[in-house]
């Protein structure tokens, strides 16, 4: 089935000649990675074609991507190709709608298969892994090029926590190794990803000081406005604490929540085993099994949130 999508997509990019590729909101290095290194196989491999990347503000990571201008006309007979993304109202830039075809590329479990042609794998580690694996199954016709193995490489990187997560499989690893042939510095973009501010580096001392651990094994952090403006700190940059809980032995599963500037709250849920993502898709979320995201209106949703955590961690 797999093969027979790969197909069809690559069908639909060689009869466009516009292609627009978006991504998630809030991106990560596997959004970021996965469109851009579409973007540059497309680009290589197809040369007169229009290729452009579409969405907001990136945060720190426009080392990695940045996106395009794109004025309306573009959508009027565009291939859009929306990666890493599993439901619609979490896609960046809501033009994704106004192209000719739509085509979803994800590795998150399909609650919402949007999209005329629906590529979704869950055995794959990212949506990087499925875009490296989409052109290397196609290399008679696709181009892989040094700046898409890198972005790919650091989708891979950024969603299997450095090879740590369950989803890291023996093909991500053989994937892995074939991208590592071509000539960017793969400790440069390890280091890169791991770096942080002193000002992030203060607030990872303060979140483990102050996290609170309930009995069951639950782990939860609460990040007021107030705090975020202590240590100075903006919310795209609290993606590096969010793996922080999981050095504590006694933790099982842990919940990062993130004041936004309107009041609600940012939910980022991980877990060591117990399935969590049931949990965000009550509150505006999804995701994977033991990686999601959720969204809280206020405090009140907020405990609620924990409360349910609390219910996961006891049953398992």
């Amino acid at each position: 089935m797999v093969i027979k999508l790969y197909n069809q997509i690559l069908e639909a990019i060689k009869e466009s000649e516009t292609i627009i590729i978006h991504r998630h909101k809030n991106p990560d290095p596997d959004a970021l990675g996965s469109q851009g290194g579409l973007s540059e196989i497309i680009k290589a491999s197809f040369p007169t074609k229009n290729v452009l990347k579409a969405g907001g503000p990136v945060g720190d990571l426009g080392y990695l991507a940045e996106m395009d201008d794109i004025p309306n006309e573009s959508y009027q007979e565009a291939l859009v190709i929306v990666m890493d993304t599993a439901n619609t109202p979490r896609i960046s830039d809501e033009r994704y709608s106004k192209g000719k075809i739509l085509v979803k590329i994800d590795h998150h479990p399909n609650d919402d298969a949007y999209g005329d042609i629906v590529l979704v794998n869950t055995n794959a580690s990212s949506s990087s892994e499925i875009i490296a694996d989409f052109c290397f199954y196609h290399k008679e016709e696709l181009k892989m090029t040094t700046k898409a193995a890198k972005l790919l490489y650091a989708g891979i990187v950024g969603d299997t926590g450095r090879f740590l997560y369950p989803a890291t499989t023996p093909k991500t690893m053989r994937i892995v190794a074939d991208l590592m042939e071509f000539s960017f510095k793969p400790d440069e973009i390890n280091r890169k990803m791991t770096e942080m501010s002193r000002k992030v580096a203060q607030l990872s001392g303060y979140v483990l000081q102050n996290i609170d651990i309930h009995p069951s094994g639950v782990g939860i952090v609460v990040l007021t406005k107030a705090i975020m403006e202590q240590f100075g700190v903006t919310d795209s940059e609290t993606s590096a604490i969010v793996s922080l809980p999981s050095a504590l032995g006694e933790i099982v599963l842990w919940g990062i929540f993130v004041e936004q500037p309107d009041g609600h709250y940012r939910c980022r849920l991980r877990s060591k085993g117990p399935i969590i993502n049931e949990v965000a898709k009550e509150h505006d979320g999804g995701g994977h099994p033991l990686a999601s995201g959720a969204n809280a209106k206020d405090l009140h949703e907020v405990n609620q949130i924990i409360q349910q955590l609390i219910q996961v961690a006891e049953q398992r």
